[in-house]
C-alpha cells in the first residue's frame, strides 16, 4: 500500500517539475513549436495531393472528386517515347556529378587546410565559396555571355589557336553536360568543402604530432591522419549523394537549356515541369515525381546499407 501511495505523488513532482521547466524555456518552446508547425503545414499537409498521381485530376473540380485510374500515369509514363532521353540525361549529368563534384570538394579542403597563412586561407576560402550566394538566374546569365560566339571563352580559344572558329556552345548538345558539371563544380566547390574543413578542426592535434614523431611528412599525415578522421563525415555525404542522383539541379539546367540543347537538357525535374504547368497533366507529372521520390528512397536506404557493411558508418 504506502508503495501504490507514493507512485502518484512521484508521478505528480515530475509532471511539476517538467512544467516548470518548460514554462521557464517558454520562449525557445514557442520558437520551436513555430518551427514543427511551419514544417507541418508546408510538407506534411501537401503530402495529402500525392493522391492525385492515381487519380484523373482536373483543377477545376476537388482532388476528392476526381476518379480514380490506379496505376495509368505510371504506366503512360513508362511507355513514353522521351523517357529514354530523360532517364539518360538524368542519371549521366548526375553521376558525372558524383565522379567529378564529390571528391574535388575533399581534395580542395584538405589542401586548404595545409595553408599555413590563416590571411591567404580566408582570402581562399571565402572567394571559393562566393557564388554559392549567386542564384542560378545570374551565374546562367555569366555563362551565357561568356560561352557565346563574342564571349571571353572562344576569344581566348581563337587567340591561342586552339579553334578556327567561333562555337556556340549552349547550342551544342554536345557540350552541355560538360557546361553542366563544370559549372555546377564552380558553384558549389567551396560551400562544399566547409563541412570537410569542419570535420578536419575536430581532428586531435596529438594525432599529427605523433604521425610526425613516426616521420610522416605533410602528405603522409593528410593520407593517414586526416582523410581517415573525416572517414565518417565523407561517407554520410555521399550517401546523400548516391539518394539525390535522380535530382538534377532543376534551376541551373532550366536557366541554361534551349531548344538547341534540348536533347542533352531534358532531364526528369524539367519534363515534370513542363509536362505539368505547362500542358496542366498534374496527374501525370505528379506520378512522374513519386515515382522518382520511391527511386530516390531506394537509392538512399541500397546507399547506407552498402556504407554501413563496408565501414560500418550509415545514416541509421
Amino acid at each position: 500500500m504506502p508503495i501504490r501511495r507514493q507512485e502518484p505523488e512521484a508521478l505528480s513532482r515530475s509532471a511539476s517539475k517538467l512544467l516548470r521547466r518548460l514554462y521557464g524555456q517558454r520562449h525557445l518552446q514557442i520558437m520551436a513549436l513555430l518551427g514543427v508547425l511551419w514544417i507541418v503545414v508546408f510538407n506534411y499537409v501537401p503530402m495529402y495531393g500525392i493522391v492525385i498521381a492515381f487519380k484523373d485530376f482536373n483543377i477545376t473540380a476537388s482532388i476528392s472528386a476526381a476518379p480514380w485510374v490506379g496505376l495509368e500515369h505510371f504506366k503512360a509514363f513508362l511507355e513514353d517515347d522521351s523517357l529514354a532521353d530523360v532517364v539518360k540525361n538524368t542519371i549521366g549529368m548526375s553521376v558525372l556529378k558524383l565522379l567529378f563534384g564529390f571528391p574535388l570538394p575533399i581534395v580542395f579542403a584538405l589542401f586548404l587546410n595545409e595553408l599555413r597563412s590563416v590571411r591567404y586561407k580566408k582570402a581562399v576560402q571565402t572567394i571559393s565559396y562566393l557564388p554559392h550566394f549567386l542564384s542560378w538566374v545570374i551565374l546562367g546569365g555569366i555563362l551565357a555571355t561568356w560561352l557565346a560566339d563574342v564571349g571571353i571563352v572562344n576569344r581566348l580559344l581563337l587567340a591561342m589557336n586552339l579553334i578556327e572558329e567561333p562555337i556556340s556552345y549552349l547550342a551544342e548538345p554536345d557540350y552541355f553536360w560538360t557546361i553542366i558539371v563544370t559549372s555546377d563544380i564552380w558553384k558549389e566547390l567551396g560551400w562544399s568543402a566547409i563541412i570537410y574543413l569542419a570535420a578536419i578542426s575536430g581532428v586531435s592535434p596529438e594525432m599529427y604530432e605523433a604521425a610526425t614523431i613516426d616521420g610522416a611528412g605533410r602528405f603522409q599525415k593528410m593520407i593517414y591522419v586526416t582523410l581517415p578522421a573525416i572517414k565518417g563525415t565523407i561517407t554520410i555525404l555521399f550517401i546523400l549523394a548516391v539518394s539525390g542522383i535522380l535530382n538534377s539541379n532543376f534551376d541551373q539546367i532550366l536557366v541554361l537549356k534551349n531548344q538547341l540543347n534540348e536533347s542533352a537538357s531534358n532531364v526528369v525535374d524539367v519534363y515534370v515541369y513542363q509536362v505539368g504547368l505547362k500542358q496542366s497533366r498534374f496527374s501525370y507529372a505528379t506520378a512522374v515525381g513519386l515515382l522518382k521520390s520511391f527511386i530516390s528512397l531506394a537509392l538512399l536506404l541500397s546507399a547506407n546499407y552498402i556504407t554501413k557493411r563496408l565501414n560500418n558508418t550509415s545514416l541509421f
